[in-house]
């Protein structure tokens, strides 16, 4: 992470267009699913649209994001959608939530390399409340063979181990690969996705 890649993420976001969907990601809403509604963190949070999905739920949300432009965009998307959120520009490596203030914080497809994913992840996990529970989705590093999509440089991508092991003070509650069906010319294929929740005792 740092100024290079921000400024590649900015001129990626800086089309009018979103360039993910402005739908909330599948995972999140199926682990989102029977949660109260409390503080919530989205890391890496890019346009917005997790963030925004959580905030018309009536969670609380901060989101953080080093792409102001990514975060102009999201600003627009909560308009659009009539929530507000909290949007932060800073690095997810460096950025240091408030200790034990998040009922939930998300991590949904960053990646980076194992030093700069693993601090973000203790990052995120020092953010979490009593009872507050961490979800990380991203490409699966079986995604390169036996997928389809995502980033195609190995030192980027993660299995569950890689996640669990900076878990610390968390119980995990699910730790697995996920299939995804990605729709391309050749007809739907399956990317294969990590997923881990986690959470904090009570």
């Amino acid at each position: 992470m740092g100024a290079v890649d921000a400024t590649m993420w900015d001129q990626r976001y800086a089309g009018t267009d979103l360039v993910w969907t402005a739908e909330p990601n599948r995972f999140l809403v199926e682990q989102v699913a029977g949660l109260a509604s409390g503080r919530a963190l989205d890391l890496a949070c890019g346009e917005g649209r997790n963030a925004v999905w959580l905030a018309s739920l009536g969670w609380r949300v901060t989101g953080v994001d080093f792409s102001a432009v990514g975060l102009d965009k999201a600003r627009r998307l909560a308009a659009a959608k009539g929530v507000t959120c909290e949007w932060v520009v800073a690095d997810v490596t460096t950025f240091e939530p408030q200790a034990g203030a998040f009922d939930l914080v998300v991590m949904l497809y960053l990646h980076l390399r194992a030093d700069a994913f693993a601090a973000a992840v203790r990052h995120a996990v020092g953010g979490i409340a009593p009872g507050g529970t961490l979800l990380v989705v991203g490409h699966d590093s079986t995604n390169l063979t036996d997928g389809v999509g995502g980033p195609r440089d190995p030192a980027v991508l993660y299995g569950p181990d890689e996640v669990m092991v900076h878990l610390d003070g968390l119980v995990v509650e699910r730790a697995e690969r996920v299939r995804r069906p990605v729709a391309t010319d050749a007809g739907t294929v399956d990317a294969i996705d990590v997923l881990v929740r986690a959470r904090r005792p009570s």
